[in-house]
């Protein structure tokens, strides 16, 4: 079972999708307020296991309509995905991956661990 990690910073709040191995799997963008971090959250556990997945390292890759994981390789040449919520909103993102095997196995992870996560809020150190 994954968690939400949810920590304060000083421009806001933000979360982490952490996996049962303690490897964070998905970031969120930082909120303003802890309701809209808590939203953040939520629409991730809503969409993640209905998105369709975008490969867009492909040419003339099928569009796919929201909510989806969008898969992209970066300037680094490595692999990540977003995921958008219905609204067309980005809502995580992953780190970069080196295969795009990696990548997938990201979503999927995304997609099981964010179900039944526990959401825990990180004390200030």
């Amino acid at each position: 079972m994954g968690k939400f990690l949810v920590k304060e910073t000083k421009a806001g709040m933000r979360f982490n999708l952490v996996a049962n191995n303690g490897e964070v799997i998905a970031a969120s963008q930082t909120y303003k307020s802890a309701s809209g971090c808590k939203n953040g959250i939520a629409s991730v556990i809503k969409n993640a296991p209905v998105a369709a997945i975008e490969d867009q390292t492909v040419e003339g890759f099928k569009v796919e309509k929201n909510p989806k994981f969008e898969v992209y390789a970066d300037k680094a040449g490595e692999f990540r995905f977003r995921l958008k919520a219905t609204n067309g909103q980005i809502i995580a993102v992953s780190e970069g991956y080196k295969a795009m095997k990696s990548c997938l196995n990201g979503i999927a992870s995304v997609k099981k661990n964010s179900q039944d996560a526990k959401i825990v809020k990180e004390e200030a150190k």
